[in-house]
């Protein structure tokens, strides 16, 4: 590997981003490094009077077109990818009229931020793709072992302060700024592909699905301890979520953490009343919703009080003080927290004594102003399945009564409820709720009568006039028979089974109303 580190006399910059580029190429200046740069970034310079030698009269070329073309030159590239250490090279530019460039400082048009953007026309972001700046970036990172390049004004400083001391750059600077640099590339590249897929034919799975994560940090382990773990942020969601979360207190987050409050965050935001949501293991075990978030976050507790020990809490308004005291009860322990915004106080009571209080991590996401990302992807051996997410709302006009047994009260509440939550358990789910709270989850069960007993077992006796919701068909009468020894009041559930008949008139018989919603929620 080479390790020949050339002292920087020439810097190349064409920028769109020019923060802090004053201050860095005044650096370079005083350093007596002499600045070729082109259209824009060389007036900017200019106007704050340093000195720059245009790019256009070192080529001899103008730029033409607009813009387009200002860069893709002989003797710019020649200057940029020609080795120091190599004679023929070093003939060849000389020949040529050019002359080396040991610092390239290049980013790109802004065409990310242009797309996202409702009213850009197609024109417009087209106008967006830069072509010369790509190629300077690759250009310079291909020849890294003689040339530096910077592609955020980030890098300025580290840059400076090596050049202020030696007069060049490390190997090991040259080649972490080369990786950077094609990942960065490689990200606008995808960006490009991402915007002409939205002409597919099915927007939503473009022929190619461009993925471009960017590692936020390693964690301590994976689902268990052997196994290593890391976080990868995907910057093209911009909705609240764990990735831009700010921790307020706490230990670093686990993998089964993140999982879990991720499964807390998606069920909480998904209720338009006040909700808190209870998890354990991605399952909500509580969720209740109430006049304020204090009312919703004592009844989930008591929704299972057992499971709740050691849970993840999600809730969809800022945490004030009435409901931090909710959750500070003796007795209970809390492994972490997820909500928009939490009041000072509420705060200072969550992280004092006693001690799990002060490992307790608090999260917070920002105001949930918008749903989570409508695509999902999930990883299988060998590829990814991607679905629609399933966030479409199931309005209470969509359910249609079903039997001749009648509510004997209004359930709509009831029944909207038990609905929504019941999306939110791993298939086969069954949720029995009363009083717009869950008491009773049976979730990822191989058979749809067990994961009834699981529920109405949770339930107990708060089982007698409770709703439950099944998240797809029932194929038997069976679970109806055993919802009617439990004493539910009513059933909701999609429909669509051979033996629908048979279930509906299981209801007649034992007088439970049953609603079908035509649609069902498997999760799996």
């Amino acid at each position: 590997m080479n390790t020949f580190s050339p002292t920087v006399r020439r810097a190349l910059i064409s920028v769109s981003d020019k923060l802090g580029l004053t201050g860095f190429a005044r650096g370079l200046a005083d350093l007596g490094i002499e600045i070729y740069s082109t259209g824009g970034t060389a007036r900017h310079l200019e106007q704050s009077g340093i000195e720059v030698a245009s790019v256009a009269e070192y080529t001899g070329f103008p730029e033409m077109m607009g813009g387009r073309v200002k860069t893709l030159h002989p003797r710019v590239f020649g200057g940029i990818l020609v080795r120091h250490t190599n004679p023929e090279d070093l003939g060849s530019l000389e020949a040529a009229g050019g002359v080396p460039f040991e610092l390239v400082v290049v980013n790109l048009y802004p065409f990310e931020a242009t797309v996202a953007r409702e009213e850009t026309t197609w024109d417009e972001a087209i106008e967006q793709i830069d072509i010369g700046g790509p190629s300077l970036i690759r250009a310079a990172a291909k020849n890294h072992a003689f040339v530096t390049v910077a592609t955020r004004p980030e890098h300025y400083s580290e840059i400076l302060e090596q050049l202020m001391r030696d007069g060049s750059t490390t190997p090991e600077l040259r080649r972490r700024l080369a990786a950077e640099a094609f990942a960065r590339t490689a990200t606008y590249d995808l960006a490009i592909v991402e915007y002409f897929g939205r002409l597919d034919s099915e927007p939503e799975f473009p022929q190619t699905l461009p993925l471009t994560l960017q590692r936020k940090r390693t964690l301590r382990y994976g689902e268990n301890p052997h196994q290593r773990a890391a976080l990868y942020a995907d910057p093209s969601v911009r909705t609240a979520s764990l990735l831009s979360a700010r921790q307020l207190n706490g230990k670093e987050l686990s993998y089964n953490n993140l999982l879990d409050l991720d499964a807390a965050l998606t069920a909480a935001r998904s209720f338009a009343s006040p909700a808190a949501v209870v998890v354990k293991h991605t399952n909500p075990c509580g969720a209740a919703v109430g006049e304020t978030l204090a009312d919703a976050m004592y009844k989930a507790m008591e929704g299972d009080p057992v499971s709740a020990f050691g849970s993840i809490i999600g809730v969809n308004r800022t945490l004030d003080v009435a409901t931090a005291e909710v959750l500070a009860r003796p007795g209970q322990f809390i492994e972490a927290i997820v909500a928009p915004d939490y009041e000072a106080a509420a705060v200072g009571l969550l992280t004092t004594k006693p001690k799990w209080k002060k490992n307790v991590r608090l999260m917070q996401v920002g105001r949930l102003t918008e749903g989570p990302a409508r695509r999902v992807l999930r990883a299988i051996e060998g590829g990814f399945l991607a679905q629609t997410a399933d966030v479409d709302p199931d309005l209470p006009s969509m359910f249609r009564l079903v039997t001749q047994a009648q509510p004997s009260q209004p359930l709509e509440s009831e029944l909207a409820f038990a609905w929504e939550i019941v999306r939110h358990l791993k298939s086969n789910a069954i949720a029995v709720c009363k009083e717009t709270s869950l008491c009773g989850a049976g979730a990822g069960q191989m058979s749809r009568v067990d994961a009834v007993e699981l529920a109405l077992k949770k339930a107990g006796e708060r089982a007698r006039g409770a709703v439950l919701a099944s998240d797809a068909f029932f194929p038997f009468p069976d679970s109806v028979e055993r919802a009617a020894e439990a004493g539910i009041a009513a059933i909701i559930q999609p429909g669509g089974s051979r033996k629908d008949e048979e279930v509906i008139a299981a209801c007649d018989r034992l007088g439970i109303p049953m609603w079908f919603t035509g649609r069902r929620h498997f999760r799996h």
